[in-house]
C-alpha cells in the first residue's frame, strides 16, 4: 500500500505542468496566433487581447458580427485560458466607410515607403473606419513609417485620423512586461 502511494506521489510530481501554470507570455503568443490565423481576420479588423490570471479580454473592432463570436471561441481553446471576456465591437455598415477603407488600403500599401508591409498573409497595418473616422492600428518598423502612414491617411476626406501604430521596439517592450 505504501508503495502504491509513493508511486502515485512520484507520478504526480513528474506530471507535466498544468495549463494554468503556463507563463503569460506563452498564453499571450498562442492567443495572438489564434487571432492572426483566423481566416476572416483582415486589415479592416483590429483585435487586442489582455491577460490576467488566465482570463483573456478581447477588445477592438471587427467588420462582421460572426467574427467576434468566432474569435472568442478560438481563444477559449488556448491552453491556460480559463475564460474569455469578449468586448469586441462590430463596426456599423456604411458604404462611405467601406469605400474609405478600400481607398486608404490601396494608398497605404502602394506607397513606396510602406509597400514592404503589404507582403505576407496578414499585413501589419490595420485600417479601422467608423462613421468616417480613420484609426490606424498595428506595428511598423520605424517612427518615420508611422508618420508616413498618418500623412497618407490624412490625405483622404474623413472626419479625423487617429494613429495607434506602434514600432517594433514599442511592441517588444510591451511583450517583455508580460
Amino acid at each position: 500500500m505504501k508503495t502504491l502511494r509513493l508511486m502515485l506521489m512520484l507520478c504526480a510530481l513528474a506530471a507535466p505542468a498544468t495549463a494554468a501554470d503556463r507563463p503569460n507570455l506563452l498564453i499571450f503568443r498562442d492567443v495572438s496566433t489564434q487571432v492572426n490565423r483566423y481566416a476572416y481576420f483582415t486589415i479592416f479588423d483590429s483585435v487586442h487581447a489582455s491577460l490576467h490570471d488566465g482570463v483573456v479580454t478581447l477588445s477592438g473592432k471587427v467588420t462582421m458580427p460572426f467574427k467576434s463570436t468566432d474569435l472568442a471561441k478560438r481563444v477559449s481553446k488556448v491552453d491556460g485560458v480559463r475564460a474569455v471576456r469578449n468586448e469586441l465591437e462590430v463596426l456599423p455598415v456604411s458604404q462611405f466607410d467601406t469605400e474609405l477603407r478600400l481607398g486608404l488600403a490601396r494608398a497605404l500599401y502602394a506607397h513606396p515607403a510602406l509597400a514592404q508591409y503589404a507582403l505576407g498573409a496578414n499585413p501589419p497595418i490595420h485600417i479601422i473606419v467608423e462613421r468616417g473616422r480613420i484609426t490606424l492600428d498595428g506595428v511598423v518598423n520605424t517612427d518615420s513609417d508611422r508618420l508616413i502612414a498618418t500623412a497618407v491617411a490624412r490625405s483622404f476626406t474623413s472626419f479625423g485620423v487617429t494613429n495607434n501604430l506602434k514600432t517594433g521596439e514599442e511592441m517588444t517592450a510591451a511583450m517583455e512586461r508580460l
